[in-house]
């Protein structure tokens, strides 16, 4: 990833808004379109993305005006990285319940960090469970 040479990036401290997070991934979305990225693609990212940031707003911060998440977006021809970073406690991906299992269908925790696993060929954690790092490359067509 080092070697990829971004065509648009951004990096900004949003406050714990779902609206102001729209506002960014709807950046995000257009510098894709704008390199051509479409199809299959281009709603994985935009899945993604929306459910991180969800999940850093409301579950990371709890929605706490006091607190702010850290976004990074950068984008490229053939590859696709994003980042947040909440101000919460974390948590152990781990932990979380596969909502697959039939255990666990009727429970509405865990979806969204099983669809960013699905949906994004790289996922990393940090070790607090406060920060997500996705990557996305683009299929072959």
């Amino acid at each position: 990833m080092a070697d990829t040479a971004w065509a648009w990036s951004l990096h900004v401290q949003m406050p714990s808004s779902v609206e102001d997070g729209h506002k960014l991934i709807e950046q995000l979305m257009t510098a894709l379109t704008e390199l051509g990225w479409e199809g299959r693609d281009f709603f994985h990212i935009q899945m993604a993305a929306e459910e991180a940031m969800v999940n850093a707003v409301t579950h990371g911060n709890n929605r706490d005006v006091n607190k702010s998440v850290e976004v990074e977006f950068k984008v490229a021809d053939q590859t696709a990285f994003m980042r947040f970073k909440d101000q919460g406690e974390g948590f152990n991906p781990a932990d979380v319940p596969d909502p697959r299992d039939d255990d666990h269908l009727e429970c509405t925790n865990g979806r969204g960090v099983m669809l960013i696993t699905e949906m994004m060929n790289e996922v990393r954690y940090n070790d607090r469970g406060n920060e997500v790092t996705m990557l996305k490359k683009r299929s072959s067509n």
